[in-house]
């Protein structure tokens, strides 16, 4: 993480759509503490929701269903993430912002608790629909949070810092949760999530510091002026269609890379894809103030890299040097258009922009999904990149006429 702290360095003015130009100070540090606090909350929150695919087989097994249902378990999470995240936001936008993610957080450790100690699978469902409802009020929680502890200039950082914890949550969270399945049992792995989870509660409430939200409360060292919303959406509504090229395509990525030779197979792919997601997190927490320039590149970049997966299949080498840029291009997407949106929605908008974004990520997820699947049944799977591709490029150039029209 201390490569983020680069991006302090520049001594110089900043201007932002949402502050006017302000000196930088040394308010501008990192809180180190509290990103590292609430990057614990985001490892266990995507451990939460992608535990079901790590734990699959043994779960469905034990509950006597068929792994096809089973695997309903994160599809359905998605839905009521996006369900829930934004009638949650309306009702507790006016608490503390800590509290409602201690709290949050709480609720999805008994939700793990209630997961292990459930006999059928409907109980087994009953539980993780209320710890999806609480992770899509504490990722809006924490995108909030994230904005308030840290002043605009410093925003790229933070984020990328607090979203390391969700990429973590991926390459070694559910992968240490697997051994711990195959050694003791699925049901132990969500009772160590859950303990984990109330540790994290702890850390939260001890070292993050209060943030009530209001509607149009300026920081003490920013005057705010009136932001329109127009801009957040319009930046939000081709992020969106980024995303499901790029994960319409991820959905076949190891049937589409070719594994023979590697040792470990997809698995070590996989792993080499969320290794460059990480780097990718990392170079995003390096830009400053320019998040809407780097955002068009990466998605540029993202596009690239899914028109050369069609030629994946043809060499191993070509197919894992595809998907390790096609990682850091990916991992860096995350962190930059969240940052831009946070930005762009300003203070007065900045918890409806806290909602969106997990909205945004869910939705990417299951209508990327669901796209790449009609058009591998159509023309099969190694079709799918190319379209991916163009739905890619053409959110890009959308990202580029915003950003164009903001002068960002």
């Amino acid at each position: 993480m201390s490569n983020f702290s680069v991006a302090l360095m520049d001594v110089h003015p900043v201007e932002t759509a949402s502050t006017t130009t302000v000196p930088t100070t040394t308010r501008d540090r990192l809180p180190w503490p509290s990103l590292l606090a609430l990057g614990a909350a985001t490892f266990a929150m995507v451990t939460a929701e992608m535990l079901p695919t790590a734990v699959l087989r043994p779960m469905a097994d034990d509950l006597g269903v068929a792994d096809s249902r089973a695997g309903m378990l994160v599809s359905l999470w998605a839905g009521v993430v996006v369900l829930t995240g934004f009638p949650l936001v309306a009702l507790t936008r006016r608490f503390d912002r800590r509290r409602v993610v201690v709290v949050g957080l709480l609720v999805l450790a008994a939700s793990s608790v209630l997961t292990a100690s459930s006999s059928g699978f409907d109980a087994v469902v009953a539980a993780r629909l209320l710890g999806a409802a609480s992770v899509g009020l504490l990722w809006a929680t924490v995108n909030a949070l994230v904005a308030d502890l840290v002043p605009d200039r410093s925003l790229g950082a933070a984020v990328s810092v607090v979203l390391g914890g969700a990429t973590l949550g991926m390459v070694i969270g559910t992968p240490v949760a697997r051994m711990v399945t195959d050694v003791t049992g699925w049901r132990v792995a969500f009772v160590g999530l859950g303990v984990a989870t109330v540790v994290v509660a702890a850390l939260v409430r001890l070292v993050v510091r209060s943030s009530v939200a209001t509607a149009d409360e300026p920081d003490a060292d920013t005057a705010v002026v009136p932001t329109p919303v127009r801009p957040m959406l319009l930046v939000a509504a081709f992020t969106a269609l980024v995303l499901v090229g790029h994960y319409g395509a991820y959905t076949y990525v190891t049937v589409l890379v070719r594994a023979d030779g590697v040792p470990g197979g997809a698995g070590t792919v996989l792993l080499g894809f969320g290794l460059a997601s990480a780097v990718g997190i990392a170079l995003a927490g390096r830009v400053r103030e320019r998040t809407a320039l780097a955002l068009v590149v990466v998605s540029l970049g993202t596009a690239a890299s899914l028109a050369a997966l069609a030629a994946a299949s043809r060499s191993t080498v070509t197919g894992v040097v595809v998907v390790l840029v096609w990682g850091v291009f990916s991992g860096a997407l995350p962190a930059l258009a969240q940052t831009e949106i946070m930005r762009r929605a300003g203070v007065a908008h900045r918890s409806a922009a806290g909602a969106l974004v997990p909205v945004l990520f869910n939705g990417g997820i299951a209508v990327g999904a669901a796209g790449a699947s009609v058009v591998a049944a159509g023309a099969g799977v190694g079709a799918v990149p190319l379209p991916a591709a163009a739905v890619v490029f053409a959110a890009a150039l959308g990202l580029a006429a915003v950003r164009r029209a903001g002068a960002r």
